[in-house]
């Protein structure tokens, strides 16, 4: 196993890695919303943490020279389960075409007061 790690993502903020790849698998650690350059969010809202959350999977894909067309599997974590439709919306410009199994929750609390985390799997060909 060997461990992804890009600048262009958010640094661990405790004992794990941005991403770890496994054989020919890439799993991708929980993503907050939060902007690499700065250390902190850059919207207060769901569509624009989603994004952020998704821009931040897409910067550690692209260290290891994936997309997220690699992507076979999202979790995606809410703090409040009645932002799925709008989480949704976003989340449908970044994966179309044949889109990668999922599961979302609604959790008691995220780290940071986050609204959402993306976690993802990925596979290289």
């Amino acid at each position: 196993m060997r461990r992804i790690e890009t600048a262009n993502a958010p640094a661990a903020i405790g004992p794990y890695s941005q991403a770890i790849l496994a054989g020919n698998t890439v799993y991708v650690s929980g993503q907050l919303p939060i902007d690499p350059a700065s250390g902190a969010f850059d919207a207060e809202d769901i569509q624009g943490q989603t994004r952020r959350s998704l821009e931040n999977i897409r910067a550690i894909l692209q260290a290891e020279n994936l997309s997220l067309e690699n992507v076979v599997k999202t979790t995606v974590l809410l703090k409040n389960i009645s932002d799925f439709a709008a989480m949704n919306q976003v989340y449908g410009q970044y994966f179309q075409g044949v889109c990668p199994a999922r599961a979302a929750f609604q959790v008691a609390a995220l780290p940071k007061d986050a609204l959402v985390e993306i976690e993802a799997v990925a596979v290289k060909e």
